[in-house]
């Protein structure tokens, strides 16, 4: 691993202006090495900073913020905390991974630390969909999301098991459904029909992950932002993933790009800051 790379936060300044107490609800914090062991063969092998972070949020306009726990760090939570703690409870909280077995102290002490969520990243970590009942009953009382991911098609198969959950599902990078597909994708479908009946949300992010069409206005993952709008808008959060651990160092997104194309996906001013700060605000539990 080189820990002499570090991710920078710099980037392009965007036109849209965030609202007061805007959420960017997805990224990782990576530290050094030699106090934060990694898992062995997973990547990326870079460092991604609190400080650089915080100069990517301050860059868009975002005062609050979620830090998702990385695949690259297992069950040890120790960064995503650290993370949190150095922003403070009021403008961070945390999504964390745990091993099946963990106890309901440890999940208190989790939520004290400001995680709001249990991770299930279906392509790496050791949760797999059959998990999702047993773990939802665990972290129910503390009022936790399950927030969930995996790519293809995978969401028709899933969402007959999620559904049923006594806990809200999130679902990242708008589900990462084959992009040639589009909109009418029978997972995508099936998506568009949880949000509208169940407690689902969906994190608008990473549109690389979603887009045929590619950078820098991502069209096609317009396509399916006005049609989670026009379902549920109160349900989708926004989200960066910083410092896109799907790329090469050098060769990141931009982030500024798919923030300001939210001008054309949501053209609702109103709209969009409950995409930007009032969603976020209740899903994470900012202001109790």
């Amino acid at each position: 691993m080189n820990d002499e790379y570090m991710v920078s936060g710099a980037g392009q300044k965007p036109r849209l202006i965030t609202p007061p107490k805007a959420c960017e609800t997805h990224s990782h914090i990576y530290g050094p090495a030699h106090k934060y062991p990694r898992v062995p063969g997973r990547k990326p092998a870079f460092g991604a900073s609190i400080q650089a972070y915080q100069a990517m949020l301050t860059r868009l306009g975002f005062e609050r913020c979620v830090i998702v726990q990385p695949s690259l760090y297992g069950t040890d939570n120790r960064c995503t905390l650290e993370a949190i703690r150095h922003i403070g409870l009021s403008c961070a909280r945390g999504v964390a991974v745990t091993k099946k077995d963990v106890t309901l102290e440890e999940l208190q002490r989790l939520h004290d630390a400001g995680v709001r969520g249990l991770r299930f990243f279906l392509l790496v970590d050791d949760f797999r969909l059959e998990d999702a009942p047993e773990m939802a009953k665990r972290i129910a009382p503390l009022a936790w999301h399950l927030q969930i991911q995996d790519r293809g098609n995978w969401l028709k198969e899933a969402i007959p098991i999620l559904e049923k959950l006594p806990v809200p599902v999130v679902v990242d990078h708008l589900g990462r459904t084959p992009p040639e597909n589009g909109v009418q994708d029978p997972g995508f479908q099936a998506l568009l029909r949880f949000m509208e009946k169940g407690e689902c949300w969906v994190k608008i992010s990473a549109p690389y992950l979603a887009s045929a069409d590619g950078p820098p206005h991502y069209a096609d993952v317009g396509e399916k932002v006005r049609a989670l709008v026009s379902v549920r808008p109160d349900r989708l959060v926004w989200a960066a993933n910083w410092p896109h651990p799907n790329h090469t160092p050098g060769n990141k997104p931009e982030e500024a790009d798919y923030l300001d194309a939210l001008l054309d996906w949501v053209p609702d001013a109103r709209t969009r800051k409950g995409i930007l700060t009032d969603n976020p605000a209740i899903l994470y539990d900012f202001d109790h």
